[in-house]
C-alpha cells in the first residue's frame, strides 16, 4: 500500500470516527431530550391528574352543596306550606269565632228581651198580688157589713113579730098596724134570705179569691225564679262575649 492509500484510508477512518462520534453525540442528545420530554410528560400527566382530582372533589362538593340546598329548600317549602295551612286554619277559626259570636250575640239579645218580658210580667203579677190583697180586704169588710145587716134584719123581724102581737091585742083598732107589721116582717124575711144568699156568694168569692191569690203568689215566685235564671244566663253570655 502506498502513501496515498494510507492517507486516504486514514482520512476515511477519521471521517468514519468523526461520524460515529457525531452519531453517538446525537443519540445521547436525543436520549436526554427524550428523557426530558418524558419527565415533562409525566409532570404534565401528574398535574392533569391532580387537576382532575381537584375538579372531581369540587364537583362532589358542589353536589353535596346542591343536595343540602335542595333539602333546605324542601324544608323551607314545607314550612311555608305548614304556615299556609296554619293561616288558613286560623282564618277558618276566626270566621267560626265571628259566626259563633254573632250567634251568641243574637242569643244574648233574645235572652235580654225574654228577661225584660219576664220583668214586665213580674210587675204585672206584683200588681195583681196587691189587687188581690185589696180585694180580700174588701171581702172581709163586706162580710162584716153583711153580718151587721143580718143582725139588723133579725132585729126587724123581732120588732115586726112584737108589732103583730100588739096589733092582735088591740083588736080591730090595731088591724092596720098589724098589716104594716106583716109587710115589714115579709120584707125582713126577704132581706134575711137575701143576706144569706149574699153571705153564700161572699164565701164562694172568698174561696175563689183565696185560690187565685195563691196561684198569683206561686206564679210570681216561679217568674222571679225564672227571671233570676235568665238574668244569670244573660250575664254569663255577656261575660263570654267580652
Amino acid at each position: 500500500m502506498n502513501t496515498v492509500q494510507w492517507l486516504l484510508a486514514g482520512g476515511l477512518a477519521g471521517v468514519i470516527g468523526a461520524g460515529v462520534v457525531a452519531f453517538v453525540a446525537h443519540r445521547w442528545r436525543m436520549a436526554r431530550a427524550t428523557a426530558h420530554w418524558r419527565a415533562l410528560t409525566e409532570a404534565h400527566d401528574e398535574a392533569l391528574t391532580q387537576a382532575l382530582e381537584r375538579e372531581r372533589l369540587a364537583i362532589g362538593s358542589l353536589d353535596v352543596q346542591r343536595k343540602a340546598h335542595d333539602e333546605a329548600l324542601a324544608v323551607q317549602q314545607a314550612h311555608l306550606a305548614q304556615a299556609e295551612q296554619d293561616r288558613e286554619a286560623a282564618r277558618k277559626s276566626e270566621a267560626a269565632v265571628l259566626e259563633a259570636k254573632g250567634h251568641w250575640q243574637a242569643e244574648a239579645e233574645r235572652i235580654a228581651g225574654e228577661a225584660a218580658r219576664l220583668r214586665g210580667l213580674a210587675a204585672t203579677f206584683e200588681r195583681w198580688h196587691e189587687q188581690m190583697i185589696s180585694l180580700m180586704t174588701q171581702n172581709q169588710d163586706m162580710h162584716a157589713k153583711n153580718h151587721e145587716l143580718s143582725s139588723i134584719v133579725r132585729h126587724v123581724l123581732i120588732v115586726s113579730l112584737n108589732a103583730s102581737i100588739e096589733a092582735a091585742r088591740a083588736g080591730s083598732a090595731g088591724r092596720g098596724f098589724g098589716i104594716v107589721a106583716s109587710e115589714v116582717r115579709e120584707l125582713a124575711t126577704r132581706s134575711e134570705a137575701l143576706s144569706k144568699s149574699y153571705r153564700d156568694s161572699l164565701h164562694r168569692n172568698d174561696v175563689t179569691t183565696t185560690a187565685t191569690f195563691q196561684d198569683i203568689q206561686a206564679g210570681g215566685k216561679m217568674i222571679a225564679a225564672s227571671l233570676s235564671s235568665v238574668e244569670a244566663l244573660a250575664q254569663q253570655l255577656h261575660s263570654r262575649l267580652h
